[in-house]
Formats: structure tokens, C-alpha cells, sequence
């Protein structure tokens, strides 16, 4: 199988959803958004290029710091393995989703700030929660996804998509 490694930079439009497997592993799945945008010379404005939706699958030590960390309208940063899944609805109609099987995930740093705690530093103390949390100035994440707040940028929202009855396979993370 081709191994095709990319690095997406966009916004988390679901919350991760954690769920315990049969073989005890745990797995963190969320959909995120990257809007690709261009400036038009002959107008002036910037127009919309289309928007990248994809399903990110976060296995072994991501599990905790993604849902830890990580809630709908973040900007992210989601590097690793780029596949494709083709499934039939449930009304027979055919679907292809595009899932990136992470290996690393951070918050875009050129959208929002954050404040991280090691996992070997954490004490009941300095993070209630041991968690890294994202501050976004202007973010509104209860009412939509915001993908920028600078030009290029623009807004994209989903809807939370079905689970899949057959597991994918882990990736060493």
C-alpha cells in the first residue's frame, strides 16, 4: 500500500469523539476543515477556492492530549498518514471519505495561542487537568467553525458524520 504523508492546516469542525475499542485500545476521531483561498486581481477580493473536509483518527499517545485539548472551532495543525475510504449509506448511495491517520496534531500557532504542559511535568497543581488549551482571539466556536481570521481565511461549518461499523487499522504513532 502507498503511504502518502501530508500535513493539513485548518480548523476542527466536530468535537473529538473518544471511544474505547473491544481490544481495549482507544481511539480519538474529529473532522476538520482547510479552505483554500485565493486573491482576485481583477475584483479585488478574495474568493473562496473550495475546502478540504477530512476525518483525522488519532490513535495511542495522541489519544489523551487531542481529547484533552482539542474542541470544535480550533485551528490545528494534523500531520500524517492521507487515505481514502469508500463506504455505501445507508439509502445505498456511494461516499469516499478522505481520513488523515495522525501521527502528530498542534494548534496553528499563527491563529491562537497556547499553553502547553508536558506530559512528565504534569501535577495536580499547575494543570487541573494536565491539558494544553488553545486561547483563539475572536474565536466563536459554539456557533460556528471559524477557519481565519485573516485574509484568505474564511468560514467553514459540518455536520457530525456516522461511525463506521469496521475499525481501521492503527498507525504507529
Amino acid at each position: 500500500m502507498y503511504e502518502t504523508n501530508a500535513t493539513v492546516i485548518g480548523t476542527v469542525v466536530t468535537d473529538p469523539v473518544k471511544r474505547d475499542l473491544l481490544n481495549g485500545d482507544q481511539v480519538v476521531t474529529f473532522r476538520m476543515a482547510s479552505n483554500s483561498r485565493r486573491f482576485d486581481n481583477t475584483t479585488g477580493q478574495w474568493v473562496d477556492n473550495g475546502t478540504l473536509f477530512l476525518t483525522v483518527v488519532c490513535w495511542r499517545r495522541l489519544v489523551d492530549g487531542v481529547d484533552r485539548s482539542l474542541h470544535r472551532g480550533d485551528p490545528v495543525i494534523a500531520h500524517g498518514q492521507l487515505r481514502t475510504h469508500d463506504y455505501r449509506t445507508r439509502d445505498g448511495a456511494e461516499r469516499r471519505d478522505v481520513e488523515l491517520r495522525a501521527s502528530a496534531i498542534g494548534p496553528d500557532l499563527s491563529r491562537c495561542t497556547a499553553q502547553v504542559f508536558r506530559r512528565s511535568e504534569q501535577r495536580a497543581d499547575s494543570a487541573p487537568d494536565g491539558a494544553m488549551r488553545n486561547t483563539c482571539a475572536g474565536s466563536n466556536a459554539a456557533n460556528h467553525a471559524r477557519v481565519g481570521e485573516g485574509p484568505g481565511d474564511s468560514a467553514a461549518t459540518v455536520s457530525s458524520t456516522s461511525t463506521r461499523g469496521a475499525e481501521p487499522e492503527p498507525v504507529d504513532a
